[in-house]
């Protein structure tokens, strides 16, 4: 509504996972109808898995989809529950052009990482390497001399002594930063991460329990916080950037107080008010999820300030503010 309504979006979420945040707005846009009822609406999903592509397409679809013919950019499409057609692509490339708002919810911190330790020498890149002392053992160790990526992903002003850099994250971001700069949208991203002062966050987790790292390979999940300062930095200015800001400042400024009022208000039996407590204080709590889980927006330049900012003669009406990253005040 901020943006002006236009006549015609698209809703592409990267790394979808069992589809429940997309399931979840599509069912915010039921609410919505008449706010979008002269827009045009479109789902498009980025996964790589086929595993699951097909839990999400029954998610969201219950199933009913087919495969895209071969000169389409989709491998996959169907018709959600609600009647908004979706589209499934295997790279962000693949997605049409056109006014989107992308969604990346706890995407960059799976994408695969360099690590580099400042040395005596100079910055050394962090390897794999095979322990000759135990058979079947994975071990860490330090490149002997510089290698391509210390090179090219250390930045000059870098003051840390160790330092983890995903490239990867940085290319999606740029591609990001230049669609929304050419057609309009914003990018939303939720994740574990800090602004450029964590040093080794790189874990893994088995059964939602720590696991080492090289231990057993291919059977945990291996994770590392976003560095948020990187993404700013890949943006290269074709977008403005808000955050990162806690999940709890976040939801706060998008009313959750106010929602956990209605919906203890509306529910009947104790056990549900108990869920729903339980549930907040999961979400909000600094302890729990509320300072470790960031939220991080791409927006267009005129979205925070006005194109013809210099003439300051006639009295502007104040853009609306950012959902999330602006205080919620109430009249």
């Amino acid at each position: 509504m901020a943006m002006g309504k236009p006549s015609t979006f698209q809703l592409v979420e990267l790394g979808p996972g069992r589809g429940t945040l997309t399931e979840d707005i599509l069912r915010v846009f039921k609410q919505l109808a008449s706010v979008l009822s002269k827009c045009d609406v479109s789902v498009h999903l980025v996964e790589v898995s086929p595993k699951l592509s097909e839990i999400q397409a029954v998610m969201l679809t219950g199933g009913k989809v087919q495969p895209s013919p071969e000169d389409e950019s989709a491998y996959m499409k169907g018709i959600s529950k609600t009647g908004i057609p979706i589209f499934w692509y295997r790279d962000i490339q693949d997605v049409p052009p056109g006014y989107s708002f992308y969604l990346a919810h706890e995407f960059f911190d799976a994408l695969p990482i360099h690590k580099f330790q400042r040395t005596e020498k100079g910055w050394r890149e962090v390897l794999v390497d095979i322990d000759p002392e135990v058979p079947d053992q994975l071990r860490f160790v330090l490149s002997p001399s510089r290698t391509p990526a210390t090179q090219n992903f250390i930045q000059p002003e870098e003051t840390r002594d160790h330092v983890e850099v995903c490239p990867e994250a940085g290319v999606i971001v740029q591609r990001l930063a230049s669609r929304i700069e050419k057609d309009g949208g914003a990018a939303l991203v939720a994740d574990y991460g800090h602004d450029g002062t964590k040093t080794d966050t790189f874990r893994g987790f088995r059964n939602h329990k720590l696991h080492d790292v090289l231990s057993a390979p291919g059977t945990a999940d291996l994770t590392a916080d976003v560095d948020f300062s990187y993404l700013r930095k890949m943006a290269q200015g074709k977008t403005a950037t808000l955050g990162p800001i806690k999940q709890r400042e976040f939801l706060k400024n998008m009313g959750i107080d106010l929602r956990l009022q209605v919906l203890l208000q509306n529910s009947g039996d104790t056990a549900t008010r108990e869920q729903l407590l339980h549930s907040y204080d999961m979400l909000m709590n600094p302890e729990k999820m509320g300072d470790c889980f960031n939220f991080f927006a791409l927006l267009p330049h005129h979205r925070l300030v006005h194109p013809d900012k210099k003439d300051k003669s006639e009295s502007k009406s104040p853009l609306p503010p950012v959902a999330g990253f602006n205080e919620l005040l109430l009249k």
